[in-house]
C-alpha cells in the first residue's frame, strides 16, 4: 500500500525491510516529480507502476499541475494521457532522466 510521507516530500512503498519511493517538490499550485526510486531487487514487479499512479492521482484530485521532472514519471504520463491535462504545456513530451539513488 503506497502511503504519502508529505513531511518527507514522498510517496512511500514498503518492501519488506526496502522501501520504494516518488519523490516530489510541492508549490502552490503545483507538484514536481523529482525522482522514482525503486531498490534493483523489485524492479519489474509494478511499484514504480503503483508510485507514480498514487502521486500523480493525488496531485490531479487536489488541482495542482503536474511537472515531470523525472523520466519514469515522464514516461508513465505518455502511456496514461488522463493525467496530461494537469502538465503545463512545456513539460509535455519533457525526457528528464531519474535514476536509482539510495534513500
Amino acid at each position: 500500500m503506497v502511503v504519502h510521507n508529505e513531511a518527507e516530500s514522498r510517496f512511500e512503498l514498503k518492501l519488506g525491510s526496502e522501501i520504494a519511493v516518488l519523490e516530489y517538490r510541492r508549490t502552490a499550485d503545483s507538484m514536481f516529480f523529482t525522482h522514482t526510486g525503486v531498490p534493483p531487487e523489485f524492479e519489474g514487479q509494478g511499484y514504480g507502476t503503483q508510485l507514480a499512479q498514487a502521486g500523480l492521482d493525488y496531485a490531479r484530485d487536489a488541482g495542482l499541475k503536474i511537472v515531470p521532472h523525472c523520466g519514469f514519471i515522464a514516461k508513465f504520463i505518455r502511456r496514461n494521457p488522463e493525467y496530461l491535462n494537469n502538465v503545463p504545456e512545456p513539460y509535455r513530451g519533457a525526457s528528464p532522466s531519474c535514476q536509482f539513488r539510495q534513500s
